[in-house]
């Protein structure tokens, strides 16, 4: 896979298909295959014209691995995908992140508006403001000897996720131990950036979708039926809205 370098940290990333671009930002502890190839996301955006990107964000995938916390601040995540469009020399683009993903992706939507065309906040609601949802119980859970060790059961289920994808679970707790930032509703209601919010109706980390989209300027929320914050990423009626809202956009 092609990569570059921010400052320090080499990005890897994927760059497939043709026509207008979306940049796909993976969640905590995934990866760009885990989270956009398994699941048929890419197969799905490049089938309908879209020429798709994802990165892997720092200390996740292929990768630099980091050990600071403060090395994982939002901002600098969210200036990583911004020096991914400049490496590809995209001036602006749709940005679909998922989770810490959608995080990220707000962070940027913020920060740099003139280069996101659209944003698609998958697996985020409310808790973008009122609190980071993920605890940060998982870093020790990361950190622990093994998985027999972890008892709470979001901790543990964070704990094998790491596992079965092979990650490095140090640079992992340094992310979650540094990427906790939260935004206000008057940064929220500033960003005018047309979005979709989409949260899973069983989804006990993200917070309501449509309680941030009425924060938001030019926002619409979606409820994925019947997912949790795990199984909603590969849902058909999610790629369904998805496909919908950014037709809407063309």
């Amino acid at each position: 896979m092609p990569s570059f370098k921010n400052g320090a940290v080499e990005i890897a990333y994927l760059d497939e298909g043709q026509g207008d671009p979306i940049v796909l930002i993976h969640g905590f502890a995934s990866n760009r295959e885990v989270n956009w190839v398994y699941p048929g996301w890419v197969s799905t955006l490049t089938g309908a014209g879209r020429r798709v990107i994802a990165l892997d964000n720092r200390g996740h995938g292929q990768s630099t691995k980091l050990y600071k916390p403060s090395d994982y601040h939002t901002d600098k995540m969210a200036e990583d995908a911004r020096a991914l469009l400049d490496h590809l020399q995209i001036e602006r683009a749709d940005v679909f992140g998922y989770s810490m993903g959608a995080r990220i992706t707000s962070f940027l939507a913020a920060a740099h508006p003139a280069r996101v065309r659209s944003a698609i906040l998958g697996g985020l609601g409310y808790k973008l403001i009122d609190g980071v949802g993920l605890p940060e119980s998982i870093a020790e859970a990361l950190e622990a000897p093994s998985l027999a060790d972890v008892t709470d059961p979001m901790a543990r289920t964070f704990r094998a996720f790491a596992d079965q994808t092979k990650s490095d679970r140090r640079a992992l707790a340094a992310c979650i131990r540094g990427s906790r930032q939260v935004m206000s509703e008057d940064e929220v209601g500033k960003i005018a950036t047309p979005a979709l919010v989409a949260v899973g109706t069983k989804d006990d980390v993200a917070g309501p979708a449509g309680k941030l989209a009425a924060v938001m300027r030019n926002a619409r929320a979606f409820e994925i039926p019947g997912r949790d914050h795990m199984l909603a990423v590969g849902d058909k009626a999610f790629k369904a809205a998805v496909l919908q809202f950014l037709q809407e956009r063309a």
